[in-house]
């Protein structure tokens, strides 16, 4: 009984089918029914539905999916950075000491005052962490104000195009945002008193070349080389791993 329930259902799609596109052959051939007429877009519906075909993407679709995209890789490279230990124990972005204070360090282990540096990676490290979160709006406001060519030129470039593009249009304002929190971090976490008791033990030390480093410029722009290669992995995960497609759109647009 099932079978043959089944079987009449198989046979009804294909006659449904097979009739649909007849009456458009027929009414193409015969010139009898315009393109446009109800009649004809009806057929085409019927068509369309049973193949399962879509629509073509317009540039409105293209622009905002990847608008889309763009604030969902951003949102989740801010998150993943901006927590605790988001440096610190990430071993793709952990920001080391300045070269200059490693030879500090290098000098001051001689003494057995290499102590005085230990802690100091540990807190350039969650400066990072604490400034971080504040890059989110800016990207989001760098995404609002693309504009249509920017984005086509996005969509048809190489997996990282719009890391490409963030880093290029956004380096400058995204480190005056970033500099003054970085840089009040440093001085709540006590970076800079350990910088400041480091240095000066030091150059207390005989025939020691002068240093200096400027910390929060230098943990700034790690910060930032951090959040832009993670953007550059968010942005390649969308474009090639049908899984980070978390809503329809996401999925017409780059699934095509």
């Amino acid at each position: 009984m099932k079978f043959s329930m089944v079987r009449k259902k198989i046979i009804r799609s294909i006659r449904l089918h097979h009739a649909a596109i007849t009456a458009l052959l027929c009414v193409s051939l015969c010139g009898c029914v315009e393109s446009g007429s109800p009649y004809w877009q009806q057929g085409a519906a019927m068509l369309d539905s049973m193949s399962g075909q879509q629509h073509p993407l317009t540039t409105s679709e293209i622009g905002q999916g990847l608008r889309e995209a763009l604030k969902v890789g951003t949102a989740t490279v801010s998150s993943r950075l901006g927590r605790k230990d988001g440096f610190n124990l990430d071993s793709a972005v952990h920001i080391p000491l300045p070269e200059k204070l490693q030879q500090v360090q290098e000098t001051l282990e001689k003494f057995n005052l290499s102590y005085l540096l230990d802690d100091l990676g540990l807190k350039i490290n969650r400066a990072a962490e604490a400034a971080t979160p504040k890059a989110k709006s800016l990207f989001w406001a760098a995404i609002r104000r693309m504009t249509l060519d920017d984005v086509m030129e996005i969509y048809n470039g190489p997996d990282d195009a719009a890391t490409r593009y963030f880093r290029e249009k956004m380096t400058p304002e995204l480190a005056r945002t970033m500099r003054p929190v970085i840089n009040d971090t440093l001085s709540e976490v006590g970076a800079i008193q350990s910088y400041d008791r480091a240095i000066g033990k030091y150059r207390q030390l005989p025939f020691v070349p002068d240093v200096k480093a400027d910390l929060t410029g230098y943990v700034t722009e790690k910060g930032m080389d951090g959040l832009f290669h993670y953007l550059a992995k968010e942005e390649m995960e969308i474009r090639r791993n049908p899984v980070k497609r978390t809503t329809e759109l996401l999925r017409r647009v780059f699934g095509s």
